[in-house]
């Protein structure tokens, strides 16, 4: 059971059945030569991702548009590439798919701190109590040469606030956090339906330009390092006290995020 949950097309396809939870859901596919080609054709800028990838690897952006006498052209890690035909451009995209099953999802377009796109990761753990809550939020910045905003590909970790001030007002604000928190309640709901125990959940929420918050990933296995980056050490503890109250013990060693200046 735990090894069906953590492929993103079947969580995606469990989630897509609650019209709340679809509301804020990219349009996703399974990412075939002819849905790829769709998906593009239709928004300009799609990823396609591992369906059991982590921590950013494989993720590709692809585009379409152009740039000369190219029209396609994607990026992985901090290479690009460039293609005058889709035939061509699919052909590399292909080889390094390789034998994986991959996901293509409409691109949102991120807001940005200091010029990089951020999205925000919300920690979301069973209570010791009774029940689910929100134990903290963080906003991971892209690496400045990269499509991805994990820690673990070179992106800055910022407290969440800090970030979005510059963006809304109060009052905005709070409301983007309770939605953020009550996507991530039904999809705790949903998940847990077919998957009895998972006990915690790692939101990779997109905001876009109006505010609305996208949920680009859900993370069975959240990684709970990066949180201590933040400067209020009371979000770590309160992650680290709750999940030892369900017998989870974790890694907090940062290899590669970066604390945001």
């Amino acid at each position: 059971m735990k090894r069906w949950i953590a492929d993103k097309w079947n969580k995606t396809l469990l989630m897509q059945k609650e019209r709340m939870l679809r509301d804020h859901i990219p349009p996703t596919l399974v990412a075939t030569k002819r849905q790829l080609y769709r998906m593009l054709s239709r928004y300009g800028m799609v990823y396609v991702k591992p369906a059991r990838g982590s921590q950013g690897r494989g993720v590709m952006r692809m585009e379409k548009g152009a740039w000369g006498k190219f029209r396609y052209r994607y990026q992985l890690g901090e290479r690009q590439w460039r293609f005058a035909t889709y035939e061509q451009a699919y052909a590399s995209l292909r080889k390094q798919m390789g034998s994986e099953r991959h996901v293509v999802q409409k691109g949102i377009r991120l807001l940005k701190h200091k010029g990089r796109p951020f999205d925000i990761r919300l920690m979301f753990q069973r209570a010791p109590r009774g029940g689910w809550e929100t134990t903290g939020t963080l906003t991971r910045a892209a690496h400045p040469r990269k499509i991805v905003t994990n820690g673990s590909q070179g992106g800055s970790i910022y407290g969440t606030d800090r970030v979005l001030r510059r963006h809304a007002p109060p009052a905005r604000r709070r409301a983007l956090y309770r939605r953020m928190d009550q996507l991530a309640h039904r999809t705790a709901e949903v998940l847990r339906g077919a998957a009895p125990d998972i006990n915690e959940l790692g939101m990779d929420y997109a905001i876009d330009r109006s505010l609305k918050p996208w949920i680009l990933e859900v993370n069975t296995r959240p990684d709970a390092a990066p949180f201590t980056l933040l400067e209020d050490r009371r979000v770590i503890q309160r992650i680290v006290r709750y999940g030892r109250a369900y017998g989870k013990r974790y890694k907090l060693v940062c290899k590669k995020a970066k604390r945001g200046r």
